[in-house]
């Protein structure tokens, strides 16, 4: 990212990471999934987590867009990065950013192995990665992230995939 992209206006550099917030709803969530499991079974259980799930995530993206000044963009969204990052929580190899793209390999998810560690296995990619299909909607429709695998789910990296919709392919002007 150049340095002269807009930086998020909304990221305090006090802000609290996102592993920290994710372990903080997960000590929350993790005895609400066991009693919905025990009456309702597991099926059930993670839709009906995973349904609270996707509609927070949307309505936080929609907050953090709020908090942009200058409106959203691809590089608004790169800024805010630092607070997935934050606290050593993931090993990133950035493969693409400009206006219109942001592409990145996740090597090392501490979202995955927190969750494991905690006992929710089971249901991490509810309560982190099926997150952030929804949060970048609510944040900017116009981005789309295309994803094929996920650490969480077994897989050697997360493949994260932005686009901006409403640019050509080959457009790389602001690289």
């Amino acid at each position: 990212m150049s340095d002269e992209w807009p930086q998020s206006s909304g990221v305090p550099s006090d802000r609290l990471g996102i592993l920290a917030q994710r372990r903080i709803e997960a000590e929350i969530i993790k005895p609400i999934y066991e009693i919905l499991k025990r009456d309702f079974g597991i099926e059930r259980a993670q839709a009906v987590i995973g349904e609270a799930i996707r509609g927070a995530a949307v309505e936080t993206g929609r907050q953090f867009a709020a908090q942009e000044q200058d409106g959203t963009s691809v590089a608004s969204f790169v800024a805010l990065q630092v607070l997935w990052e934050k606290d050593d929580a993931l090993d990133v190899d950035v493969l693409r950013v400009d206006a219109g793209h942001y592409d990145y390999d996740v090597k090392r998810c501490a979202y995955a192995e927190m969750y494991h560690a905690m006992g929710l296995g089971e249901i991490g990619h509810l309560l982190s990665c099926a997150r952030d299909s929804h949060f970048i909607a609510g944040y900017d429709p116009r981005i789309h992230l295309t994803r094929t695998t996920t650490i969480m789910q077994g897989g050697a990296r997360c493949d994260f995939r932005y686009r901006l919709a409403d640019r050509a392919e080959g457009d790389e002007s602001r690289e």
